[in-house]
């Protein structure tokens, strides 16, 4: 018997609906799906699930999903599980501090199912070493354009 092993995915998502439909479309995709409503749920499955990459909230309670970045930080799970944020935080320094704290995708809601389908098979054809390469270029770009944003304006554009 020929069996194909599926990537392992890990949903952290606290809106049953967001949560249901992310779920359905990545099991559509051919991927094994595993979903939770809160960081404290994560922490306690990532050990024994040992997903393949995490799709992860941000803002959740009362572990969000700040604090589960910082546990897999701790516990030195971030080179070996991608991190894709999935979140209604749109600002480009929040984005900045994503990416700062370990995620190699982030991604505001509401976003394409289609889409994070895409990302998702994206990160998973990547090495540990390319994710990396991509987290920094994220962080590049995200600085860039903050910057960009706080310049000071040409004298000529000043009426």
């Amino acid at each position: 018997m020929n069996t194909v092993l599926k990537h392992r995915l890990l949903i952290v998502e606290d809106d049953p609906d967001i949560q249901h439909v992310v779920s359905f479309f990545l099991k559509r995709a051919g991927f094994e799906v595993y979903a939770v409503s809160s960081g404290q749920e994560a922490i306690d499955i990532i050990p024994n699930y040992r997903p393949d990459l995490i799709i992860l909230d941000l803002m959740m309670y009362p572990v969000s999903g700040w604090d589960v970045l910082n546990w897999l930080r701790a516990q030195h799970l971030l080179t070996s599980i991608p991190v894709l944020l999935l979140t209604a935080l749109v600002h480009l320094a929040e984005q900045l501090h994503g990416f700062e704290e370990g995620a190699v995708e982030y991604l505001t809601k509401p976003t394409q199912p289609s889409t994070i389908v895409e990302r998702v098979c994206t990160l998973l054809s990547l090495s540990p070493e390319q994710r990396q390469l991509l987290q920094h270029k994220r962080m590049d770009e995200q600085r860039m354009m903050l910057e960009r944003i706080h310049a000071p304006l040409p004298d000529e554009f000043v009426y």
